[in-house]
């Protein structure tokens, strides 16, 4: 009985987690999902609730140290404004399959502004914070130093193909950065990945107002170009969409599958993991905010079998492994697939390996090359002394635009 209730609890749970759809933390500045700002600027956060109901939710703000870990502090410590704010801005999906209503936020407002710098996570609620139906984080930046990124390739003798190396200059705007050097570090990340990230460098060179980050540890696997796909139109077979129907009154969209270890790279343009959202009927661009609708998504890859658990992972999913994206092997086809619920628009995903260790492998499948396009992003923490948390000093990145 102890074992059925248990179940029927983790259900309810699951059930009512996958009623909050499509969660979006949108940055207008950089056109994308890159949650990095400074104190003049702003996100859009989104996301559905397929229950088509009017549920008022509500959300407050925490901030964390330099490594994601509690640092204590009180809320009138780090912002201004109400603990919590409303999340009543919401407006009912119209001409779609799938009823939903769709939510909007755009944060930092008058209800809540963060007055420091630093790492901090936007959590959604429903009753209580420490319930939160998800969370979300972002930067906040200081604007203090200029971070200048250079990536190269880097051979080794066992993988000379693979990976990058990835060098930071950090330039004081404002004095003398040696003075408080022991109280800075450098993390850097890729593709806005929480999973793909070197931590906690300490500069290899100070040259006054100038820091250096030149270690050999900060390298990383090239990985590949994204695979991506795009459903704008739901009637049509077009960019790696193979077929589409409707059934039993849901979308359906089958991708074209996809081919394990490629053997040599070939340039893709992608949007490093990024999605959109978007509806365009025989060139009618809709309001994809409440007239997008749903599908079922079917992802396929042609492979044998293999003895590791395979993910369909990206910007839209955090890059989360998790039940809901795993793909199953199917013998009969000779392939791996999944089918995922997801707002139509335009998404880059990857296919990701589990290891032994609960380690993401994003490579092994897509393949691994030095040339591949990533952005990559270097966060310049520090500390003085009679300071009690981590402020963000200065922020720099490393994309390749997209034309």
């Amino acid at each position: 009985m102890k074992t059925l209730r248990i179940f029927l609890l983790s259900l309810s749970g699951l059930v009512f987690g996958q009623n909050i759809q499509s969660i979006q933390l949108f940055n207008p500045q950089t056109n994308d999902e890159t949650p990095v700002i400074n104190f003049n600027q702003t996100l859009v956060l989104s996301f559905d609730d397929l229950t088509n109901s009017s549920e008022i939710y509500r959300y407050t703000i925490k901030h964390y140290d330099r490594n994601w870990n509690d640092d204590n502090l009180f809320f009138t410590e780090f912002a201004n404004g109400s603990l919590n704010g409303l999340l009543d801005r919401f407006q009912y999906s119209f001409n779609t399959l799938q009823a939903y209503t769709h939510y909007t936020l755009t944060f930092p407002n008058e209800k809540i502004q963060p007055k420091i710098s630093g790492n901090f996570e936007l959590i959604v609620y429903k009753d209580s914070a420490d319930k939160p139906l998800f969370k979300k984080r972002f930067f906040l930046v200081e604007d203090n130093a200029t971070l200048a990124l250079n990536v190269s390739r880097i051979a080794d003798s066992k993988n000379p193909n693979v990976n990058q190396r990835v060098e930071v200059q950090a330039v004081s705007k404002a004095g003398d950065l040696s003075s408080n050097v022991n109280s800075m570090s450098l993390n850097v990340m890729q593709n806005n990945n929480f999973n793909v990230t070197v931590n906690n460098q300490k500069a290899s060179t100070t040259l006054g107002n100038k820091l250096l980050f030149q270690q050999m540890n900060l390298t990383f696997p090239g990985n590949n170009e994204f695979y991506y796909f795009d459903n704008k139109n739901m009637d049509m077979a077009a960019d790696m969409v193979r077929a589409t129907e409707v059934k039993d009154g849901v979308n359906q969209t089958y991708l074209h599958a996809v081919w394990a270890y490629p053997l040599n790279y070939q340039y893709q343009p992608d949007v490093n993991g990024a999605w959109y959202y978007r509806r365009n009927d025989l060139g009618l661009e809709r309001n994809a905010e409440r007239e997008a609708d749903y599908s079922w998504v079917y992802f396929s890859l042609d492979s044998d079998p293999l003895d590791k658990d395979i993910y369909v992972l990206g910007g839209f999913n955090n890059f989360k492994a998790s039940k809901e994206n795993q793909m199953q092997y199917d013998a009969a086809n000779k392939q791996y697939v999944a089918k995922i619920f997801l707002k139509q628009g335009f998404y880059n995903y990857i296919l990701a390996t589990k290891e032994s260790n609960g380690a993401l492998n994003f490579g092994e499948i897509n393949g691994n090359f030095w040339q591949t396009e990533n952005l990559y992003q270097a966060f310049l923490y520090y500390a003085p002394f009679g300071r009690n948390y981590d402020g963000l000093m200065g922020y720099g990145e490393f994309r390749t635009p997209i034309k």
